[in-house]
């Protein structure tokens, strides 16, 4: 019998060059450097169960139970039993599994051999421990049985027992193997006998052992006469429950019973919703976000987030940064997650700060800005806006989880579900797109606080305003067909340019609509308290905002002259006098370092401060009439004084007035990078890029015109590897194919990051992601994101290799 990979590698050898290039445009890992160099080794690729567990999430749900279905018969299987199994043999159904089985051979998990009888891919077979509620097959169950004990079983069923062992397992497999005589034997079986095995066939297999203390665990009513005629299997030395064989569950099952099979999708309610609609929600939505997400990271660059000692940020934090920025939590997770995964934000020691990269975004046009937010959303690897585990604790925002394919096919299939909905039309209930996203991809994840169907990813979608008005927007259609020049001409089409001018009102308030420019933000952070933002945003002057400018060095005449500058109308008169007043009075006390020096022109003034009770705690004491000393440093009396409503300045120790600004706080993104991003403008550098549609339509030529088996063997070396570390690491590292050989060759020589399944001296398998590789045979020296730290590898404990 040939093995799955040589049919598939036969059959991927049949395809022309356009069919091939589709396997290759749906299996875009197998591509990774170094590109296979025959469909021999990509046929090795496509098999490995990394690979295939990439490609599952992908899959719809019909797709999934044809597989499910395959996996549960006996290989080979015609498209006609599965067919029936499913009862798809006419109809929608028909032709719902025609494209589930097209599918299917387009991710090469399925595929016609040379009969035309379907194969499957091993590890999706192993993707189910019970298909279809069906245990192992009979030959599996009954690997360990004597021959003896076979030719009991033939007896009891009226069968000549053959000679060898051979035989009389061949002889039961094809007794077993006709539902007919399964079916007339358990007819003639007795009441309890019959009833056990209709039971157990119903209800499917249970693989919870039955565990008794001191013994084996007691046979049920009826299960002898099954386990003597092999309907029923025993574990050796009769532990663990009676286990029926995949064969006779599907007799007992009858010829009626059929698999779940959905071949359409579920209906949604739709309501007419014009272009123009989608496209002014769209665009107040991403206006607003954007806003929102300037003014969280405005907020973390003055005051970087603390970090928990568990890692993350934590709800403290977070309620913090969103009263600060005036929105809420899900919002400033959301733009939290995605500004770190596009480099805006890192880790700095017990905190997240910005970094150099949230400047220039900062300068950026608010459609720009957008740009790089929702390219970073699209291919993070997690749902940004989760708050609680599967057991219900507390989620910090940038816990540092590991990638998650199910969120990320999540957001996926919700933009799949909804560029379905026909054009001019809308989702009723915007959750009844969850309903079809979970058809469209059943294996996604689901998070536990959703009361419906991907509800946090619906919403998610609506903030960034990709989901308008329940239909998929411009910017989620250049998102879902992955064309960057198309999302950024929607995001600049969409989004208007960033505002330059305020309203000032006469109520001390000043209205920015849309996204204020980054110097506008800074002028008016700089004399003024921001009170709103989003699609409009507000500050508010008083008192204490403008001694924060005064204090900063700037005059009055000049805070004035700024203002003006970017008014849409005259200064209001109550703005100017609360200017003017406030300056009156900053400076009028003077503080010198000594430890410290109070003095002014005002005697009075002074006096004041001496007999003031609640400053009595500075030990202040007056010396002249125009002097006093402190027995509190310098910053303590300086806030002590303006926390009860005093204007002073800050001298230097030469007597010049001391300019006070904040200072911006800025991490370096560490390296190698804590999360690999999934390639936004200012995101991370890749270790590799998806190839272009021209690179694969070149592959898939060359593999086409390529022998089957690929290159001969070197003819002096007799060793088919094309450079010396191949040849090195094949050489310890036994127990890689060809394929992964060549990958982590790939690795080390071009310095790119690579994951292996290794097995630890304790023998715990575990899967490490590795860069800045370094070969010293028989051990590889690298950079483990998982431990963050240098580790030390021996060769020949690396069991697996896949492309990170």
């Amino acid at each position: 019998m040939k093995s799955g990979k040589s049919t598939l590698a036969a059959w991927l050898h049949r395809l022309d060059a356009a069919h091939l290039e589709g396997v290759l445009a749906a299996r875009l890992d197998v591509v990774s450097p170094p590109e296979p160099r025959s469909v021999n080794e990509l046929a090795e690729r496509l098999q490995r169960r990394g690979s295939v567990a990439l490609a599952l999430p992908r899959l719809t749900l019909p797709a999934l139970q044809a597989a499910e279905a395959l996996a549960a018969l006996t290989a080979p299987v015609s498209p006609e039993a599965l067919a029936d199994l499913l009862d798809a043999t006419e109809g929608e159904a028909a032709r719902g599994l025609q494209a589930a089985l097209q599918s299917l051979a387009t991710h090469a998990l399925v595929w016609p051999d040379g009969e035309g009888a379907l194969r499957m891919a091993a590890p999706l077979r192993q993707a189910w421990d019970t298909p279809l509620g069906l245990d192992q097959p009979l030959a599996t169950l009954l690997k360990d049985t004597t021959s003896e004990e076979l030719r009991r079983m033939l007896t009891a069923l009226g069968v000549r027992p053959a000679v060898t062992k051979p035989q009389r397992l061949a002889a039961l497999l094809e007794h077993h193997s006709d539902p007919a005589r399964v079916a007339a034997v358990v007819a003639r079986a007795p009441a309890e006998a019959r009833d056990l095995l209709e039971r157990r066939a119903e209800a499917g297999y249970r693989p919870e052992p039955i565990i008794t203390f001191g013994g084996p665990s007691a046979p049920e009513p009826g299960a002898r006469w099954a386990l003597e005629r092999g309907l029923l299997v025993q574990g050796r030395y009769s532990y663990g429950p009676p286990r029926m064989p995949a064969e006779v569950t599907l007799a007992l099952r009858g010829p009626g019973r059929h698999a779940p099979f959905n071949p359409a999708p579920p209906v949604t309610p739709l309501v007419p919703v014009t272009p123009a609609e989608v496209d002014g929600e769209a665009s107040a939505a991403a206006t607003a976000f954007v806003g929102h997400a300037a003014s969280v990271l405005s907020v973390c660059a003055t005051a970087p987030p603390a970090r928990l000692k568990s890692g993350g940020v934590g709800a403290r934090e977070l309620a913090r940064i969103g009263k600060a920025a005036h929105c809420e939590e899900p919002v400033v997770r959301l733009t939290l997650e995605t500004a770190y995964e596009a480099a805006l934000m890192a880790r700095d020691g017990d905190r997240v700060a910005t970094t150099d990269a949230y400047d220039t975004w900062a300068e950026l046009e608010p459609s720009q800005r957008l740009y790089v937010l929702v390219h970073a959303w699209w291919s993070l690897a997690l749902t940004p806006s989760q708050t609680r585990t599967e057991d219900n604790k507390a989620l910090p925002a940038l816990a540092g989880a590991p990638p998650c394919a199910g969120c990320l096919q999540a957001r996926h299939g919700l933009l799949t579900a909804a560029s379905k909905i026909p054009p001019g039309q809308g989702a009723k209930r915007v959750a009844e797109l969850g309903i079809v996203t979970a058809w469209s991809r059943p294996l996604a994840e689901v998070l536990p606080q959703d009361a419906t169907p991907f509800a946090t990813v619906i919403r998610e979608a609506e903030l960034l305003g990709v989901l308008a008005r329940g239909a998929l927007s411009p910017i989620g259609a250049a998102l879902l067909a992955e064309d960057c020049e198309s999302l950024s001409a929607v995001c600049r089409r969409l989004l208007p340019e960033a505002a330059t001018t305020a309203r000032f009102g006469a109520d001390l308030t000043a209205v920015v609509t849309g996204t204020p420019a980054a110097r506008l933000v800074t002028l008016l952070d700089s004399v003024a308290d921001r009170e709103a933002g989003g699609t409009a945003s507000v500050w508010r002057f008083s008192p204490r905002s403008v001694r924060r400018a005064l204090d900063a060095g700037r005059p009055p005449d000049a805070i004035a002259t700024d203002l003006a500058a970017v008014a849409t109308g005259p200064l209001p008169q109550p703005l100017a006098y609360l200017i003017n007043d406030t300056a009156r009075g900053h400076g009028r006390i003077r503080i010198a370092p000594a430890a410290c020096v109070i003095h002014g022109e005002e005697p009075a003034l002074l006096a004041e401060l001496a007999a003031h009770r609640r400053l009595s705690k500075l030990g202040l004491r007056q010396l002249a009439p125009t002097v006093l000393v402190s027995r509190s440093p310098l910053q303590k009396t300086l806030a002590a004084l303006r926390a009860e409503g005093y204007a002073p300045v800050a001298e230097s120790a030469d007597g010049t007035v001391r300019i006070e600004r904040p200072r911006s706080h800025r991490a370096t993104a560490p390296v190698p990078p804590p999360r690999k991003p999934a390639g936004a403008p200012g995101a991370r550098a890749h270790t590799t890029t998806a190839p272009v549609s021209a690179e694969l339509t070149a592959l898939a030529a060359r593999l086409a015109a390529a022998p089957l088996a690929g290159p001969a063997p070197d003819p002096h070396t007799g060793v088919p590897f094309a450079t010396g570390t191949e040849e090195v690491i094949a050489g310890y590292a036994r127990r890689l194919s060809h394929t992964d050989v060549r990958q982590l060759a790939h690795a080390v020589d071009d310095g790119t990051a690579v994951t292996i399944e290794y097995v630890a001296t304790t023998g715990k398998h575990t899967i490490r992601t590795l860069s800045d590789l370094a070969l010293d045979p028989p051990y590889l020296y690298a950079w483990c994101q998982l431990r963050e730290a240098e580790r030390m590898f021996t060769l020949s404990r690396i069991h697996g290799v896949m492309p990170t």
